[in-house]
């Protein structure tokens, strides 16, 4: 089992994350000692959404291509509408997260999210939560959908909103100590 303190951690991201929803799992797991990376489309500065306006940016450190998944030990997919949206266009995007969720390494997705694990087909008949918005999309999906702050299913964490996060990334930290996790393929 990985202690966070040598856990390796990939983000999955572009152009319109929600901003608290990547920089706070990016400051808390990097301040327990985890390498974080962010992947994206492009090798370029990826533009966040800061509630009604965007944001700063952050650096991308590897494409979709140049992950390799045997190099992290979980996922974490941050939320923002429009985020998780360009990314399920993406089927290089919706693959490395079904590998992710095959391996059964810690995939962890928040708010609207969980769209990817929608289209990876990893939430049917699984625990789950996500922002109130999407909740029919997921019950559609299979999701035994619950209005909580976080959900965990076998390693799959998903939660609500940016005021679940602090609780969001104790579950990250605690999943994936708890190693790989034995589950139906997606």
């Amino acid at each position: 089992m990985p202690s966070i303190t040598s856990a390796r951690i990939l983000i999955l991201a572009t152009h319109g994350y929600e901003r608290s929803e990547l920089r706070v799992p990016l400051e808390q797991l990097t301040a327990k000692g985890a390498t974080v990376k962010i992947a994206s489309l492009e090798k370029a500065p990826i533009k966040s959404w800061d509630e009604k306006n965007w944001g700063d940016t952050v650096n991308v450190d590897l494409t979709l291509e140049e992950v390799k998944i045997d190099d992290f030990d979980a996922l974490v997919i941050p939320g923002g509408q429009i985020n998780p949206d360009l990314l399920r266009k993406e089927q290089k995007a919706v693959d490395l997260v079904k590998t992710f969720v095959n391996s059964g390494k810690t995939v962890a997705a928040i708010c609207h999210g969980p769209w990817l694990l929608i289209e990876a087909g990893a939430v049917k008949g699984r625990k789950a939560t996500s922002f109130t918005s999407i909740k029919t999309d997921m019950i559609n999906a299979g999701a035994n959908w619950r209005d909580e702050a976080v959900v965990t299913d076998q390693g799959i964490i998903t939660s609500r909103k940016p005021d679940d996060l602090d609780a969001f990334v104790a579950k990250i930290i605690e999943e994936i100590e708890e190693g790989r996790h034995e589950r139906r393929a997606a």
